[in-house]
């Protein structure tokens, strides 16, 4: 049986047409601190993003494993999306990737005459010992979560938000002149404990947490 012309014909110029006000710029604030961003709609149930995200660089000093340590921290991001709209309205399911430039460094601070226990032996520093410690997030990492906005819509003003994680295991390296064979006092195995302790105190994450709220332009 023959579809009617007047239910083909607008059929026909559904799948041809361009879809209307498909593009989108948006900011957001959160974690990551600031980002910035461009969405295409597909269709109205699909949609594509790309934005980048920065915290910036910052200091964070404490202590790990009974070692005080001066640390600083980058963190910065871009990431490709794809948003899955399963209802009418703005409620969507997002996956991608994201690529990471995050990392936490590490640099011991000994003072001369110090006592601090390194594995499981205990010395006495003379100033000059260094530990220094570097915990890095993978460069890509998959990503997953749920958001609101970006759908397919008239142009104007929006309002966008995004819940969701960047999966991946932190890697941790370290530089010390304090093993035996670089002229210190303190054994490879010894040494080998000690960052096994610390990767267990500070290199627990698994993921990458991103809670964002923004606003969006569509034209």
């Amino acid at each position: 049986m023959k579809r009617p012309l007047f239910l083909a014909v607008p059929a026909a110029l559904a799948l041809t047409l361009p879809l209307a006000h498909a593009g989108e710029v948006y900011v957001g604030v959160g974690f990551p601190l600031v980002q910035i961003g461009y969405a295409h709609s597909v269709n109205q149930q699909l949609g594509l993003r790309a934005d980048i995200g920065t915290s910036g660089s910052f200091n964070k000093n404490g202590q790990e494993e009974g070692i005080d340590y001066k640390g600083k921290v980058n963190l910065h991001r871009a990431a490709v999306f794809a948003d899955y709209f399963p209802f009418s309205g703005g409620f969507r399911l997002t996956g991608g990737l994201t690529f990471n430039n995050t990392e936490l460094k590490l640099n011991s601070n000994l003072m001369p005459g110090q006592q601090v226990e390194i594995g499981d032996q205990t010395i006495t520093t003379n100033g000059s010992e260094y530990l220094n410690v570097q915990v890095k997030m993978p460069t890509v990492m998959p990503y997953v979560g749920i958001g609101w906005g970006h759908q397919a819509r008239e142009a104007g003003w929006g309002f966008v938000a995004d819940l969701g994680v960047s999966v991946g295991k932190a890697k941790v390296s370290y530089d010390t002149n304090l093993i035996e064979k670089s002229g210190g006092v303190v054994s490879q195995q010894d040494i080998d404990k000690e960052i096994s302790e610390l990767r267990d105190g500070v290199a627990k994450v698994r993921f990458l947490p991103q809670v964002t709220l923004g606003v969006s332009y569509r034209f």
